[in-house]
Formats: C-alpha cells, structure tokens, sequence
C-alpha cells in the first residue's frame, strides 16, 4: 500500500485508462496546474501539452479547467 496522498495528480489510471475522479481534482480552494489542466483534457503529459496548458491558464484561469470536467 501506497503512503503517497490521493490528492496530487499520479500517473494511475483506471480502466482502459481512464483517470479515476478522485485523481482529479477542483476546488475553490487549490490552484490547478498546467498537469492538472492537460489530464483533465485527456491529453497525455508531453512538453507540447504542458505549454497548451500553461497559456491556456494564463488566459483563462481557473475556469480552464473547470471547462474541461463535467
């Protein structure tokens, strides 16, 4: 058994490798990264998808993200 908290981001996928909800997370109270933003989008976490990301939470803040969950 794992001692890492559930609440960061982990390259751990359920099946057929889709990220389970409580890997992700949002929240009034945390500042999601660029990581957080590329695995919410279902891309994988590559340099190209990292930029995506940052420039895209650079334009839209938090509600990037927020766009991308259900």
């Amino acid at each position: 058994m794992s001692e890492e908290s559930e609440s960061v981001s982990a390259p751990v996928s359920g099946p057929e490798g889709i990220t389970p909800d409580r890997l992700l997370h949002t929240g009034a109270s945390d500042r999601p990264s660029a990581e957080d933003l590329v695995l919410a989008s279902g891309r994988d976490v590559t340099p190209e998808n990292l930029e995506w990301a940052r420039r895209k939470l650079a334009a839209e803040g938090r509600s990037a993200i927020d766009k991308q969950l259900p």
